[in-house]
């Protein structure tokens, strides 16, 4: 697994927080606590934007993917609304998780309680090139579970 060095600047209403961490060897992204000052309930069917304390100096050519924690997805229906969510090299304000709160019951969120993991990932861009036509493939415009459903699908404005 290669290493890439990321900077990082404690806020003030960070100052107890653990550092965002890899919990295992094996950890594909760090753990991200939440920096709130008193418990934060999110109602069923509700989101909101938790603070993380920190700030973050992602490399160019790479990119922070802010991504659910499974454990409170599968216990108690609290996702990353926009999972994942994309953190840019040229970002510097304080990293914020959406959570959004899928369950039947309220959920609270602790000072300190492990709310997203944190993904390291490259990043490519793309450079377009507008064509005439576009060459054909066996699937072509097949889209939205065709190919696992049997059904060939319109072909209309499905990609």
């Amino acid at each position: 697994m290669s290493k890439i060095r990321i900077e990082i600047s404690r806020l003030p209403h960070g100052h107890d927080l653990p550092r965002p961490a890899y919990q295992t060897i094996g950890s594909a992204g760090m753990d991200l606590a939440a920096a709130v000052t008193e418990p934060l309930e999110i109602a069923p069917g509700a989101r909101t934007l938790v603070a993380t304390g920190f700030m973050f100096v992602i490399p160019a050519g790479y990119e922070a993917q802010i991504r659910p924690r499974s454990g409170l997805a599968l216990k108690h229906g609290v996702t990353v609304l926009n999972a994942p969510g994309t953190v840019d090299s040229d970002y510097r304000g304080e990293v914020s998780v959406v959570l959004v709160n899928h369950g039947a019951a309220p959920f609270t969120v602790n000072r300190g309680d492990r709310i997203a993991q944190m993904v390291i990932a490259a990043v490519a861009r793309g450079d377009l090139a507008e064509m005439e036509t576009l060459p054909p493939t066996a699937r072509g415009a097949r889209g939205y579970g065709s190919t696992g459903s049997g059904s060939a699908g319109s072909g209309a404005n499905e990609a």
